[in-house]
């Protein structure tokens, strides 16, 4: 029986993926729910397992759009898996690599030679041919070739490396540069920053951090706290938490935060759902959980689908400060940096403190200044006061120990 493959449906509202890489051969035995290839839709880069067991029969290439429904291989289930005596891949690859070593391909007269319109092409910048390196058929330069040339201006290092790539951005990559240009063109977005002392955070971590760990099976890290900072300043100005839709301002009474974590395909902002539900205990336990799914790729367009606002840290790469990107159709993202020693003014006395920039970007057709300005210095008094204001006064029994 032979079996079609369809593209599944990774979420609402995608029509096509794009086959990123296929996992297995033409012809190879595949196992029920083995992964045979790796497909990215315009939020996730997705594995798709095989439905039956088989011989398989590829039908898209690599960098191919397919629509979601179409047919992308055939699985032959009544074929029995067999042990073949052929040569491995890499086998046959040394070997052609021999081959070909050992009968070179004679110089034909396509070689290192230019189209017709590569020829005028060149002729108008005043370049030879044999300065380029073909891309076509048996080096043949094409029109595109003599179009990215570009003339010398001088003599050039004699063993300087003029290499260059040409790859073609994943759909994943191209839908985010996408949306990036969109905010920009499609919001009145604007930053607001702050400094915010992080001395009573690390003052915590340190007493409590070891058994909080030993007991509940994970880190206290910063993002708890700053989760639920942010959680607190969303209530005192529900603006931030509210988005456009055409003539209309939607405001949620619920607090899904986004993370932004990196993953083997780029950036993905997974989202914490109901986050004014949860403790120091259940903010940690769930990035934990997002962030080593984004890592191992098993992400869903789900999980990341539905936020109301972005938390996002580039402090963990060493950024001091950003102006972070609004999330749409999000209208607030606060931006976390890194933590230095920085010389500050207690109590009327110069001390060295632990300082973190701190910076949100808002949308100000429906944000204005008070609010934005107030909900990060709401933010501020909850990291700089987390014991009164986020633990009521109580770090054992908010940590759950």
């Amino acid at each position: 029986m032979i079996l079609e493959m369809k593209v599944p449906s990774p979420g609402e509202s995608i029509t096509e993926v794009e086959i990123a890489t296929w996992l297995v051969e033409d012809g190879d035995y595949v196992e029920k729910d083995q992964p045979i290839a790796e497909v990215d839709s315009d939020k996730a880069t997705l594995e798709l397992p095989a439905e039956e067991s088989g011989i398989i029969t590829l039908k898209a290439e690599e960098g191919d759009a397919v629509a979601v429904g179409a047919v992308v291989c055939l699985i032959d289930t009544s074929a029995a898996k067999q042990e073949s005596n052929a040569p491995k891949i890499e086998e046959k690859q040394e070997a052609k690599k021999i081959e070909v070593k050992q009968a070179p391909k004679a110089a034909t007269y396509a070689t290192g030679s230019a189209s017709p319109a590569a020829k005028k092409i060149l002729a108008e910048k005043g370049m030879d041919a044999t300065s380029i390196k073909g891309t076509g058929k048996d080096g043949r330069i094409t029109k595109e070739d003599a179009v990215k040339a570009v003339p010398s201006m001088g003599t050039m290092p004699a063993n300087g490396s003029r290499g260059t790539e040409r790859k073609k951005m994943s759909m994943l990559r191209r839908k985010v540069a996408e949306r990036l240009v969109a905010v920009k063109s499609e919001t009145a977005m604007l930053t607001t920053f702050n400094e915010v002392n992080m001395q009573p955070i690390f003052d915590l971590r340190s007493q409590f951090k070891e058994a909080f760990k030993a007991k509940h099976g994970v880190g206290l890290g910063f993002m708890s706290f700053f989760t639920l900072a942010v959680v607190r300043a969303l209530k005192l100005y529900p603006d931030v938490n509210s988005m456009i839709d055409g003539d209309f301002q939607i405001k949620n009474d619920f607090q899904d935060i986004s993370i932004a974590v990196s993953g083997p395909k780029g950036l993905m902002v997974p989202v914490i759902r109901n986050a004014e539900n949860l403790s120091f205990k259940g903010v940690e336990s769930e990035v934990k959980r997002l962030a080593l799914r984004a890592r191992d790729g098993q992400i869903t367009i789900d999980e990341m689908t539905g936020g109301t606002f972005t938390i996002t840290n580039g402090g963990v790469f060493g950024s001091m400060l950003s102006t972070p990107i609004l999330n749409p159709p999000q209208s607030g993202i606060l931006g976390m940096h890194n933590i230095v020693n920085r010389p500050m003014a207690v109590n009327g006395e110069v001390v060295i403190q632990p300082i973190m920039y701190v910076a949100l970007s808002y949308d100000h057709r429906i944000v204005d200044g008070r609010e934005s300005v107030g909900f990060l210095v709401a933010v501020k008094e909850a990291l700089e006061n987390p014991l009164e204001l986020l633990m009521d006064n109580n770090a054992a029994k908010a940590l759950e120990m």
